[in-house]
């Protein structure tokens, strides 16, 4: 069965109808069927307290996230936040709500990672070694890590002796811990995450640099959808931590509550991609 059918089914809930349906695109930040199973008790929240059926379809590559997002037409999407930002500078989406972090952060950091055995410690010992990004469409995943090595005059294609994409933060990192890279990048609450299933994660890596704070994956929606529509999916989200099933669902979810997010909360990313030296407006996210 095909990857998206398998997706969609584990959101349909039989018997139900509703006035409006939304479809709401989702990056995959980790494995498909994790991300998956993640929204799904949010999807089916949102849909019981605004009466309004959601169908998330999670795409398989996050650049894919703004073409198809501009295709398929959908009303709305979890952007990562560089993928935000571009869709806020080239669609003109509207950022909502975006997800507070078990740790109380509604936002996140990039992370430059190896492991403490390895005997790296500083760029200059990363000469020669191989390296993994995430996607050429993330911030923590490949924007940052550009712009550092940038500041430190290091071209990744001539400097080590390897790179290349491992698709998803988890399985950036897992690279790292299983030896399949010597330098890996990631978001820091995938992380935290992972380390939260393995407290010995934190004890095998070392983190040698980190970004500036980023919004945390916050929901976008077109600029022309319904007003009326937007402020129930707004109210909801915002009211969750307000109520005993809407705190279950956010338990499950692995956040605290959800905070309003607008443009301004993404000037972080426009300045670090400034300092990769991309032109957001005309970047093009194909993996190499």
């Amino acid at each position: 069965m095909h990857l998206s059918l398998v997706v969609m089914m584990l959101f349909f809930l039989a018997g139900v109808s509703y006035a409006e349906e939304l479809t709401i695109g989702l990056i995959p930040e980790q494995n498909v069927f994790k991300q998956a199973e993640r929204y799904k008790l949010l999807g089916e929240y949102i849909e019981k307290k605004a009466g309004i059926k959601i169908k998330f379809t999670i795409l398989p590559r996050y650049g894919n996230i703004i073409d198809r997002f501009k295709a398929d037409k959908m009303d709305g999407a979890f952007f990562g936040s560089f993928t935000g930002a571009m869709a806020i500078e080239t669609s003109g989406v509207e950022p909502i709500a975006r997800p507070v972090n078990l740790d109380g952060t509604s936002t996140y950091k990039g992370y430059i990672f190896v492991k403490k055995d390895s005997g790296i410690k500083n760029t200059a010992d990363m000469k020669g070694k191989r390296l993994v990004l995430v996607e050429k469409a993330t911030t923590a995943g490949y924007i940052f890590p550009m712009a550092y090595f940038k500041r430190h005059g290091i071209n990744i294609d001539a400097y080590f002796k390897e790179h290349y994409f491992a698709g998803t933060h988890d399985a950036a990192i897992n690279a790292v811990l299983e030896g399949k890279a010597d330098v890996g990048c990631a978001k820091h609450s995938m992380f935290d995450r992972m380390a939260r299933n393995d407290p010995g994660i934190k004890n095998k890596l070392a983190i040698i640099a980190e970004s500036p704070e980023v919004p945390s994956n916050g929901l976008c929606v077109r600029k022309n959808l319904n007003a009326e529509i937007k402020k129930r999916l707004k109210d909801v989200l915002l009211g969750m931590d307000k109520d005993a099933e809407g705190k279950e669902t956010l338990k499950k979810f692995e956040a605290i509550k959800f905070v309003p997010t607008t443009k301004e909360d993404y000037r972080p990313v426009f300045d670090i991609v400034k300092s990769a030296g991309i032109d957001i407006k005309t970047y093009r996210y194909i993996n190499k």
